[in-house]
């Protein structure tokens, strides 16, 4: 019965963790042809997943590496403003595009899910207290939340581009979010400091669009 509860728990923590994800890989793969994203989606996704039951593994130690988040957060802006970014013809024909749209979606993917996932794992390695199975489980069950949860924002994507906007506002959010965490930084900048921790992660919000500006002007 134990058991039990805490599977519930994971997938409960599962369901509402992984709306970034989905949003991330709705918005690397929003370009790419119909027949080509589906398939590209499901890869994505499984890769997501596997890589975040490496880091269940490990994610303690990792959480206390000073400056690994700020570092990740860094990281997470620069993805934030690549996805506002893409969607340019560069030349090439289109199956060799299309080829190189789809590696260069999943390598997006995998870094946004590395650095997003690491309080997240967590946070299910807390609840599962040490039982492996379990948090291997639940975390490949989210297999199917992710795709169909990447897919209903994708075809909103398709219908209303405008919305990216959005999805990388929650990354920028995140980035932030990361940043006042950090071990490092808060013994260093922050002293556990509340405001730093209510303004940064809603500062970062425009701080995205106006990096996304800015270079958008620059190319």
């Amino acid at each position: 019965m134990e058991s039990l509860l805490i599977f519930a728990q994971i997938m409960l923590v599962n369901l509402l963790l992984s709306g970034d994800n989905a949003v991330v890989i709705a918005m690397a793969f929003r370009h790419l042809p119909p027949g080509i994203r589906e398939r590209a989606m499901v890869w994505g996704t499984a890769a997501a997943v596997a890589l975040r039951c490496a880091l269940t593994l490990s994610a303690a130690a990792l959480l206390q590496i000073p400056y690994l988040r700020a570092a990740g957060a860094l990281m997470l802006y620069g993805i934030a403003v690549k996805l506002l970014l893409d969607g340019g013809g560069d030349g090439k024909p289109q199956h060799v595009r299309n080829s190189a749209t789809i590696a260069s979606a999943i390598r997006t993917i995998l870094a946004a899910d590395f650095i997003m996932s690491l309080d997240n794992v967590l946070a299910i390695a807390a609840i599962a207290d040490g039982e492996i199975v379990l948090m291997m489980i639940g975390i490949a069950l989210s297999i199917p939340i992710v795709i169909w949860g990447s897919r209903f924002v994708g075809a909103l994507l398709a219908r209303i581009p405008q919305l990216v906007y959005i999805g990388a506002a929650l990354l920028g959010y995140e980035a932030g979010r990361m940043l006042v965490h950090d071990p490092g930084l808060d013994g260093l900048l922050f002293h556990g400091s509340r405001t730093a921790a209510e303004a940064l992660p809603v500062l970062s919000v425009p701080l995205v669009i106006v990096l996304y500006l800015l270079m958008r002007r620059a190319s």
